[in-house]
């Protein structure tokens, strides 16, 4: 796969910026050019997420939103009034912005906003910005959608794509404590960083495009894995007579320790704060798991990769996903699912 150009100045010296107001163009004075910067998706991620950047952006540079709930993008300005402006559409937002962060749902999602913004072809001449964009995709979709994309991005000559995406959740996006699993040519890993710095602790470099999704993946489809063996072995050893607490404090010193046994324990009352303990509302919804798993199993069948368990695993989160009792709380709730004693 062809790499793009090299950017040869660093994120915060760029050239000036021409920003659209009315009908003419201005440009900041100050020694730190102005910059423009585009978000698009302010869904429970990306609501946070875009307000962490826009504190952390300068005061003069400029963000634009858009998004297709108007009541999210409403109450973004309403929240954020200084230096926000409500792109029209994706279109808009890729012609006046040299960076633009994506968070989206579904890879169908990704594939259209992208298509909306980078057709026709002509940003470099007819946008308000004169180099190559920025694209920074933090959705979780399937490599195979991502890579298209990203070609697309690059044939065109204008902008270089990163596949982006995180791990931490609402709670993480909230407190600017994301980590970040990116896929990207060395030459625009610093400057991504950089940008993604300003809302997570942490960016790992996993090698060229696609490689970000392709680690998201592999960990969240081990985690789907764990949290459905981490309910049936509490469940097994309450059902046995053992007490949750101490049956977790064994298996949390010992080779059975994960994270869903040690940090979002499915038992009620066994960790505090976690999910189990409120009815298993909030944390990691179990579609959302169900829809990583699924994509990382699309993404084995792709490369011929053999699974053993994914398909199982997948079909019991069919079940808890359309179970009354389960449907629309954290994925620890396979538990319930499975019988547990609450």
């Amino acid at each position: 796969m062809r790499t793009f150009q090299a950017i040869a100045s660093p994120l915060r010296r760029i050239s000036p910026i021409a920003v659209h107001q009315g009908a003419r163009r201005c440009f900041s004075k100050s020694q730190n050019l102005q910059a423009t910067w585009g978000f698009i998706g302010l869904g429970r991620m990306g609501f946070p997420m875009a307000k962490n950047l826009r504190t952390k952006l300068p005061a003069g540079d400029v963000l634009f939103i858009q998004d297709v709930n108007k009541d999210a993008t409403k109450k973004f300005l309403e929240e954020n009034p200084n230096g926000v402006r409500i792109a029209d559409n994706v279109r808009e937002v890729a012609e006046k912005s040299e960076t633009i962060i994506t968070v989206l749902p579904e890879p169908h999602h990704v594939a259209g906003v992208y298509k909306s913004m980078i057709e026709p072809p002509n940003l470099l001449k007819d946008g308000f910005i004169t180099k190559e964009r920025l694209f920074i995709d933090c959705s979780t979709i399937d490599p195979m959608t991502s890579r298209s994309v990203a070609d697309a991005a690059h044939s065109s000559g204008q902008g270089k794509f990163i596949d982006a995406p995180m791990s931490g959740g609402v709670v993480g996006a909230q407190a600017g404590t994301l980590t970040f699993m990116i896929g990207a040519a060395p030459e625009v890993v610093d400057r991504a960083t950089e940008i993604l710095s300003m809302m997570g602790r942490r960016v790992l470099h996993l090698g060229d495009q696609g490689s970000g999704l392709h680690g998201k993946l592999a960990n969240n489809y081990l985690l789907a894995l764990n949290n459905i063996a981490t309910a049936e072995a509490m469940n097994m050893g309450i059902q046995w007579g053992l007490d949750p607490k101490a049956l977790a404090g064994v298996i949390n010193i010992s080779t059975g320790k994960c994270w869903p046994s040690e940090v979002n324990n499915p038992v009620p009352g066994v960790i505090e704060g976690a999910p189990a303990g409120r009815d298993y509302e909030g944390g990691f919804g179990v579609a959302l798991a169900n829809k990583d798993l699924k994509l990382a199993i699309k993404a084995c069948k792709e490369h011929g990769i053999k699974t053993a368990l994914g398909d199982q695993a997948k079909a019991f989160y069919d079940e808890v996903e359309a179970a009354p009792n389960c449907k629309g709380r954290d994925f620890s709730v396979v538990y319930r699912h499975l019988g547990g004693k609450e």
